[in-house]
């Protein structure tokens, strides 16, 4: 489907294709994607997904932040939960 729409995957892409449990429509392009993120989601939420999207390790990340791994699991678990409403899924969406 991807092709038909001529979208080509990207990590953001992809890493929104891993959280997301149930993804009906297909997703924006890359640049739009990253602007809808940066609108909804925290700084440090949108920091973190990019560290997954690009399979960074997330030590380095949590240092710079200073942020304990037991806090890291709470916004972990939030920002899931975020890319999951179905508002968040439909700006998401073409």
């Amino acid at each position: 489907m991807n092709e038909e729409l001529n979208i080509e995957a990207t990590p953001l892409r992809d890493e929104l294709e891993r959280q997301i449990r149930k993804l009906v429509t297909p997703l924006r392009a890359e640049d739009e994607l990253r602007e809808v993120l940066k609108v909804k989601l925290t700084k440090k939420e949108f920091k973190i997904f990019k560290v997954w999207a690009e399979e960074e390790p997330i030590e380095p990340l949590l240092e710079k932040l200073g942020m304990s791994e037991e806090r890291y699991g709470e916004l972990s678990l939030k920002l899931i939960k975020k890319l999951n409403q179905e508002k968040l899924k439909q700006l998401l969406s073409i």
